[in-house]
C-alpha cells in the first residue's frame, strides 16, 4: 500500500476525509486449490481535517475468477472487476476522541480492482459499518 484515501460517504459520523501516510504493508498468500488469495493489511491514515491518525487493518479473500487472473497477471485485457470477488474486515484504532467509535464498531468492505489505462491498478473497497437490525 503505497497511497490512497478513506473517505465517508455523506451522513456517515464520524466524518473522515483522509490520506494514507508512509508506507502500508500487505501480504497476499494463495490458498493451495489456486481458486482463492488471502488478505493481511495494515496501514494508517491521516484525517485532513483534525490531523488525527488512524491505524486500519483488514483481513479477507479474493476470489480468483477470469477477471481477477487478469488483473493480477496484468495482462493487457484486464478491466475493472466488479465489487463481489473480494469481501474484508476492517478494524481501525486512534487515540482521537471525536473518532474513538470507529474503534468499538464493526466493518465489513466488498472490493473490486479498478484498472484504467496510464494509471496503476486501484484496489478499491465499498466499506460498511456492522448495525444491530
Amino acid at each position: 500500500m503505497t497511497g490512497g484515501t478513506l473517505k465517508s460517504e455523506p451522513g456517515f459520523s464520524p466524518a473522515i476525509d483522509a490520506e494514507f501516510v508512509g508506507m502500508g504493508n500487505d501480504y497476499i498468500r494463495g490458498d493451495p486449490s489456486g481458486k482463492h488469495i488471502r488478505l493481511d493489511a495494515h496501514g494508517v491514515v491521516k484525517d485532513k481535517t483534525s490531523s488525527a491518525l488512524i491505524y486500519l487493518s483488514y483481513a479477507g479473500v479474493v476470489a480468483i475468477t477470469p477477471e481477477v487472473g487478469l488483473v493480477l497477471g496484468e495482462s493487457p485485457d484486464a478491466k475493472t472487476t466488479p465489487f463481489g470477488d473480494s469481501f474484508i474486515e476492517m478494524h481501525f484504532e486512534t487515540g482521537a476522541e471525536d473518532l474513538k467509535d470507529l474503534t468499538t464498531s464493526t466493518f465489513v468492505a466488498a472490493g473490486r480492482f479498478r484498472v484504467e489505462e496510464g494509471k496503476p491498478t486501484v484496489v478499491e473497497y465499498k466499506i460498511s459499518k456492522v448495525v444491530k437490525g
